[in-house]
């Protein structure tokens, strides 16, 4: 049994490999995520003796590539919830917080939770982005949402309710007609300076 712990970071990680009972079969050592050092990390990992499972913690975007290379090279993969790993060993007085102890830490966990490894598949990353654009659209509906508001807040102090002078649905682009309105006559006075003839010609423009 090779527990192999991997704390990722951006552009680079630091690789711990322990068997039972405390065995150290390397020490901590930083691999950079390019794909001549990944691939012999891959390569020796399927070298050594016995079954081998790679933990990682599933934290940002930093850890597909590894998880996919690896993965793809037929080595076990788990990508564990980074909480687990957080809450794991921490009866420890200990409070030691570097690479190369997050990635022994990360090993034990694997060697303790052996039977109960997950095995990390392609459709995880797929799952893993969806949600992540899910993430992103609600923020943008949400801050789209919150900038009308704010609009529409503004316009009541210089021309109030024109947001309620058009009753055309939203464009298919997402725009409408009340803000386009609102960006040529955004006060009250816009119309009233304007003779009736003028402003019928500008706005049917």
């Amino acid at each position: 049994m090779n527990a192999v712990g991997i704390d990722v970071s951006k552009g680079k990680s630091m690789v711990s490999v322990i068997r039972p009972f405390g065995e150290l079969v390397v020490k901590p050592y930083e691999v950079r995520h390019t794909s001549n050092e990944l691939g012999e990390l891959a390569k020796w990992l399927k070298s050594l003796d016995g079954e081998t499972r790679v933990v990682l913690e599933h934290t940002g975007r930093y850890y597909e590539p590894v998880a996919q290379l690896l993965h793809d090279a037929g080595i076990f993969v788990s990508a564990v919830n980074p909480l687990l790993i957080k809450e794991y060993g921490n009866n420890s007085l200990r409070k030691v917080k570097t690479d190369k102890a997050d990635a022994l830490k990360i090993s034990r966990y694997g060697l303790d939770n052996w039977m109960e490894l997950r095995q990390h598949t392609p459709m995880d990353t797929i799952r893993y982005q969806l949600k992540t654009m899910n993430r992103q659209y609600g923020l943008y509906a949400k801050n789209k949402t919150a900038m009308k508001n704010n609009l529409i807040a503004l316009l009541d102090q210089t021309y109030p309710g024109v947001n309620a002078l058009f009753d055309s649905p939203v464009r298919a682009d997402g725009s409408q007609k009340w803000v386009d309105f609102a960006a040529s006559f955004w006060h009250v006075d816009c119309v009233r300076s304007m003779g009736q003839s003028s402003f019928v010609a500008r706005y049917q423009k």
